[in-house]
């Protein structure tokens, strides 16, 4: 299936990469009051919030950084031979615009946001902005039915509360999204947590609800292939959520993150883990905490949209 052509990206044969206004992956911009908005299958979207964050602020600049380094993103999968562009409509459909200063109005914008792409049968790929984005954005994703997720971080994001009794930040998401029925924990998988710890709390929550944790030196010890294998199985069929914090790479490849946590995965292995999502059937995904003051070389976003072309490729499937 060819797309059309209104849907394909500038190449860079024929407008220099460092040239024109940057969109993600050089696609058109179609917000929703596009005549063309109800064409798109997967839409690019920007989340530049970080109101969640508890220590080093950042992500909320990380959309501009991610679209302007995903310039550099070509029309072919360099493994696969997939031209994603090519098989379903993609677009850049603009940033949410949130609250700085007001995180519940923040998330009610994100999810009223989302809801607009949901209703016209557009699954989302967003580029954050801190990992409580993922709350408000599953708040529309998984509106009619809880969803599996596989979520590659060196956190877990299930503790209950922050600084005596906030809910809201970005080491709650998931804790508040399997208790408001978004996600099915048993149907969840994280992997790649490492790094000292306040305590077990979080991981008590994981196994007293059925969620699976594969620690870091699981990874490294079974191999990305054979972790995978078990994640894929784990969520099975039914649709799912894909969730991928920049910070499960180790920081030497990484370095633009909040919260680093030394002992991660290089670079390949990062792309590795989303080529082994083949046959998921992912109806969204975000790539998180990209942090562009603790990286002003840009490095890190460059890995981020390279994992957010992956991501999309996963999303379409085989060519």
């Amino acid at each position: 299936m060819t797309t059309d052509p209104f849907f394909h990206p500038v190449s860079g044969m024929d407008l220099p990469r460092f040239a024109g206004i940057p969109t993600f992956m050089r696609l058109p911009l179609v917000q929703p009051d596009h005549d063309r908005f109800s064409e798109v299958d997967i839409g690019i979207i920007g989340v530049p919030w970080d109101s969640g964050t508890t220590n080093r602020p950042g992500p909320r600049h990380g959309p501009r950084q991610l679209r302007d380094a995903s310039t550099m993103i070509r029309a072919q999968h360099g493994v696969t031979g997939l031209r994603p562009f090519e098989t379903l409509a993609c677009a850049d459909m603009g940033d949410v615009g949130p609250n700085p200063v007001d995180i519940l109005d923040s998330m009610e914008r994100i999810t009223a946001f989302y809801n607009k792409l949901r209703l016209n049968g557009i699954r989302p790929l967003t580029a954050g902005g801190d990992h409580l984005t993922s709350l408000p954005v599953l708040r529309s994703v998984a509106r009619d039915e809880a969803l599996g997720m596989v979520h590659f971080d060196s956190h877990t994001d299930l503790w209950d509360s922050y600084f005596g009794g906030q809910l809201y930040t970005h080491g709650t998401p998931f804790r508040r999204a399997v208790e408001e029925g978004l996600l099915d924990p048993k149907r969840v998988v994280q992997i790649g947590i490492r790094g000292s710890m306040y305590d077990t709390e979080d991981r008590d929550f994981a196994a007293a609800n059925g969620i699976r944790i594969i620690p870091v030196e699981e990874l490294h010890a079974r191999g990305v292939e054979d972790v995978m294998v078990e994640a894929r199985e784990i969520v099975g069929t039914a649709p799912t959520y894909v969730s991928y914090d920049i910070d499960f790479v180790d920081p030497t490849f990484a370095p633009g993150t909040g919260t680093p946590e030394a002992g991660g995965p290089n670079s390949y292995q990062a792309l590795q883990v989303v080529r082994a999502l083949q046959g998921v059937d992912i109806v969204g995904a975000d790539l998180v905490e990209v942090s562009p003051p603790f990286d002003q070389t840009g490095g890190t976003a460059f890995l981020g949209v390279t994992i957010m072309f992956e991501l999309l490729c996963a999303m379409i499937g085989q060519p």
